[in-house]
């Protein structure tokens, strides 16, 4: 038998990481969210900025980009960021539910609002990284960064697709429930329009005691 036979090409594994948000990061947000301001000018704001469509079509674009861009750097953004080696592939907002002032004033989800409680209002995945475990990753990291902060329970709102509906990227911008009941959450309530609540109590780590041996300084 001759000839040679094909060897199929892998592409090179990129290892994913997650850490969270800093204050010297706006410049990696800006790359990830590109010129639309991740969905059409939203630039991470449509849940912190008062109600009112004329409020939001005046300030989405350039003003929600200014002002996310001021809450970055002065730390009070908090969420992770996801790396695909040093690219930016993902983002998720989370954060003290009281930070959120759409959460603050809807009837369903200010029953229990308190700086204990941290929200995850929102992903942003990569075109071309969706689909790949970004989202989960992202929803771990943010866990994490709570779990640090001292909450007590993490919320998240996705959006429920009717059933054998599939639901594009940009009306899954919470998330899905298949994402948060992989990381634990349970879902507490839904909307009548489809958007669930989701939440995970966490636990913190015990504090670690100073073994036998140790010697204390004075």
């Amino acid at each position: 038998m001759s000839g040679s036979a094909k060897t199929s090409v892998h592409p090179k594994v990129v290892k994913l990481s997650v850490r969270p948000l800093t204050t010297r990061d706006w410049t990696v947000v800006e790359q990830l969210f590109g010129s639309n301001g991740a969905c059409g000018g939203c630039w991470c704001m449509y849940w912190r900025v008062p109600p009112g469509r004329e409020y939001w079509r005046s300030h989405k674009g350039m003003k929600n980009r200014n002002t996310f861009r001021r809450l970055v750097n002065s730390g009070r953004a908090s969420g992770c960021l996801a790396f695909a080696g040093n690219e930016p592939v993902g983002w998720i907002s989370a954060g003290p539910k009281p930070d959120f002032g759409y959460l603050t004033r809807s009837r369903k989800f200010s029953s229990e609002v308190s700086p204990k409680i941290w929200s995850v209002t929102c992903f942003f995945i990569k075109a071309g990284w969706r689909g790949k475990g970004v989202a989960t990753a992202l929803l771990k990291g943010a866990v994490k960064l709570a779990r640090k902060n001292k909450a007590a329970f993490v919320e998240g709102y996705p959006s429920v697709p009717r059933e054998a509906e599939k639901m594009s990227a940009s009306f899954a911008w919470t998330g899905v429930p298949g994402i948060f009941s992989a990381v634990g959450f349970a879902p507490i309530d839904r909307e009548p329009r489809g958007r669930a609540i989701f939440r995970k109590a966490v636990k913190q780590e015990p504090r670690r005691r100073a073994g036998r041996g140790s010697k204390c300084t004075r």
